[in-house]
């Protein structure tokens, strides 16, 4: 739906997190009066809405993407329909009723479990400052394919992760610089670096706020499936272990990591005197 240029730039300034919710809202109600094109006054109105009984608007949920499945050529994995079924989960959670239950008072946008895909590093959607945020990654391979030293791959590489090889010697990845983009695999000419491990790193506990706190990741790299039963492990212990409605931040706090690994996996709370 077109909109007046006044009207646009206020949106600009809406919270970056409520925006796509606020111009759908917008757009409806200017369609139920018969508009065709969303004004400044269509906008105020629904702001007003929305201030006056802010929990009405809340769904218990957000799941942010970015522009991967549009045709970003910096996506570095493309499992469609993945932010679909992450949230086929959140709704089959109820996690509106169970806020309601929960919270001491009336419901507010920050209650609220915030989920962020991003298919590549460049995490437009700001995967480190939600809940449970989703980073696409895919590890490059040396193949055995001949190396013919054109420094393609480090050039592509910006964390200087890759150095290229030559005639007798196979290119090199250092595992603690490399971000899993992709990057050097897309510029590979000969097929010396090719996909392998891929699928998404899991970041949680990220917020805004008073006091903000960037998300922590877990250890590894997640096909789409173990990725989606990390955010089922999220979701209970968001829902198991919450005080009062609680930011899953504050959870994270108390139990550390610890209850989202596997029980192979190494303890690393984040409070060891949790």
């Amino acid at each position: 739906m077109e909109w007046e240029n006044d009207a646009r730039e206020t949106l600009r300034r809406v919270p970056f997190f409520v925006r796509g919710r606020v111009r759908r809202r917008v757009e409806d109600a200017a369609r139920a009066a018969g508009a065709r094109r969303v004004t400044l006054a269509h906008l105020e109105a629904c702001r007003r809405r929305f201030l006056a009984d802010m929990s009405d608007e809340v769904r218990g949920f957000q799941v942010e993407t970015c522009f991967g499945p549009a045709g970003c050529p910096n996506r570095a994995v493309a499992f469609e329909g993945f932010a679909d079924e992450l949230e086929r989960r959140l709704e089959a959670r109820d996690l509106k009723g169970f806020l309601r239950a929960t919270v001491r008072g009336p419901l507010k946008m920050h209650h609220e479990f915030r989920v962020a895909v991003s298919d590549c590093p460049n995490a437009c959607s700001r995967p480190q400052i939600v809940d449970a945020g989703f980073i696409g990654a895919v590890r490059p391979r040396v193949t055995g394919e001949p190396c013919i030293g054109c420094g393609a791959c480090e050039a592509a590489c910006r964390e200087a992760a890759v150095r290229p090889g030559g005639e007798k010697e196979a290119p090199a990845v250092d595992p603690d610089r490399c971000l899993a983009c992709g990057a050097c695999i897309r510029a590979c000419p000969t097929g010396a670096l090719a996909a392998g491990e891929s699928g998404f790193r899991v970041l949680v506990g990220g917020r805004l706020g008073r006091h903000p706190r960037l998300a922590e990741e877990l250890p590894g790299i997640h096909p789409p499936e173990a990725a989606a039963a990390l955010l089922d492990r999220a979701l209970d212990l968001f829902t198991g272990d919450n005080r009062g409605g609680e930011r899953f931040a504050d959870i994270l706090e108390r139990t550390g990591l610890r209850p989202l690994l596997p029980a192979a996996e190494p303890d690393l709370t984040s409070n060891p005197n949790a």
